[in-house]
């Protein structure tokens, strides 16, 4: 994707207002540019900040919201909470443009239950784990996402398995599953942009080195490791809803969208003998191979395109108006309901 800079997006907004307060995370940490990324993808998708609740748990990754989208809400819940606050505040306010951010900890370790939960849902939110495999905040102690025989900064060896978050997120249901690198703006920011816009879980595991505790020779998430197995699975672009653009142009060819906010889109579109982003199956399959391979795997590995399943908010068949805005009145069903809701208990 290639984009000639706006000044104001489809709001009147600039940039910096969709900026927050300063980071206090190690410089050249990769979480920091995934904040960077996030701001982009709100920004272009002209997406208003009151309208934005942010959620996140424990660890460096968890601080992040407080560095974009100072307007939006937000909640940085406990250790491996954020699923479960998350679902209850959507539950609320149907109307809320769900983000959260959590680690590799809080999400595959103390987080598993309520991140599995969370999928099986189809909760609509853009769901980012920022993955360096590492506890960052407790001095650098093996996550759930180190792979197999990686080296601590120490030199100890892990001695077990890694949990792929992607393979588990496909297998659970989930409606979107990605991966990318947090120092790829060219494939991160579309895929923020598109979780954004999906009615559904979308989750986006994104490799961020920890560069403190995990960016040494033999760490299988440093840069250097990354830089070297990363396999691109394909190049992507998003086109907005705004107004309706379509194109026509062959599998492996180029196309240029002119955007209503001054930019230009390029468009490569994947050959899709490589990879069927419909197929969860085959999905998993190619995770495995990369994992065994040893390589690296970023891109969209799937999507439900045509959004089959309920959302949680339409399981739930949740008013129209957010449960959080009912008055009284409107919470309180009359007399004779109860009587007939307590009948039914008889």
């Amino acid at each position: 994707m290639s984009t000639t800079p706006a000044t104001v997006n489809r709001l009147g907004l600039s940039r910096g207002e969709y900026s927050g307060g300063k980071s206090t995370l190690c410089t050249g940490c990769g979480h920091d540019s995934i904040s960077n990324h996030i701001v982009s993808a709100f920004f272009q998708s002209g997406i208003d900040p009151y309208d934005v609740a942010k959620m996140s748990g424990i660890g460096c990754s968890s601080k992040t919201p407080g560095y974009w989208l100072s307007r939006a809400s937000g909640l940085n819940s406990i250790h491996g909470r954020m699923a479960p606050c998350a679902t209850g505040a959507k539950a609320a306010n149907r109307n809320l443009i769900m983000i959260g951010v959590s680690g590799d900890g809080d999400t595959a370790s103390i987080g598993l239950s309520g991140f599995a939960h969370l999928v099986r849902r189809n909760l609509p939110i853009a769901y980012i784990v920022a993955n360096n495999g590492v506890y960052g905040l407790t001095k650098g102690q093996f996550s759930a996402t180190a792979d197999f025989g990686a080296k601590q900064k120490s030199g100890r060896l892990n001695p077990f398995s890694t949990i792929d978050l992607c393979s588990m997120a496909i297998d659970l249901g989930c409606t979107f599953v990605a991966r990318s690198f947090s120092g790829d703006a060219k494939q991160l920011v579309p895929l923020l942009m598109a979780a954004l816009k999906h009615n559904g879980t979308a989750f986006i595991d994104v490799v961020s080195p920890c560069i403190t505790f995990a960016n040494h020779e033999g760490s299988r998430k440093s840069f250097a490791e990354v830089k070297e197995h990363n396999v691109i699975l394909q190049e992507l672009g998003f086109v907005h809803g705004f107004e309706e653009k379509t194109v026509d142009y062959a599998e492996g060819a180029t196309e240029t969208v002119d955007m209503e906010d001054g930019s230009k889109l390029t468009l490569r579109k994947l050959d899709s003998r490589a990879h069927d982003v419909r197929d969860g199956t085959a999905a998993i399959s190619l995770l495995r191979a990369a994992r065994e391979a040893g390589e690296i795997l970023t891109g969209l590995f799937y999507v439900d395109a045509g959004h089959a399943r309920e959302t949680l908010t339409e399981t739930l068949n949740l008013t129209e108006k957010p449960l959080a805005f009912l008055t009284d009145d409107e919470a309180r069903p009359p007399r004779e309901v109860l009587r007939r809701i307590l009948d039914d208990y008889r």
